[in-house]
């Protein structure tokens, strides 16, 4: 039995050459890994801000995707703006038990 090939779309939303933010969607047909969701605290041309979070709206594509979301480890800078996430999304969170 042959199944269709299926592309896989990497999309960085944030931490890519940067220290905090990482954030990276993987993409195949309707389905959306989400790995990590990490913040920064702002540089001080930012006045004002207090965090930076990655861009979440993967809302944008015409289907809704299923989406899961998948933690690395507990630093911050991979899991901070979850609070902030999961005001917009609601999807199941997988990581490890900490030790």
């Amino acid at each position: 039995m042959s199944h269709p090939a299926q592309s896989l779309t990497v999309i960085p939303l944030g931490g890519l050459g940067e220290f905090g933010m990482n954030m990276m969607a993987l993409r195949v047909g309707d389905d959306i890994i989400v790995i990590d969701a990490g913040m920064m605290f702002p540089e001080s041309e930012l006045l004002g801000v207090d965090l930076v979070i990655p861009d979440i709206n993967l809302s944008q594509t015409k289907s809704r995707p299923r989406s899961r979301h998948r933690l690395t480890h507990g630093h911050e800078d991979h899991l901070g703006a979850l609070p902030y996430i999961l005001r917009d999304l609601n999807v199941p969170i997988y990581a490890r038990a900490s030790r």
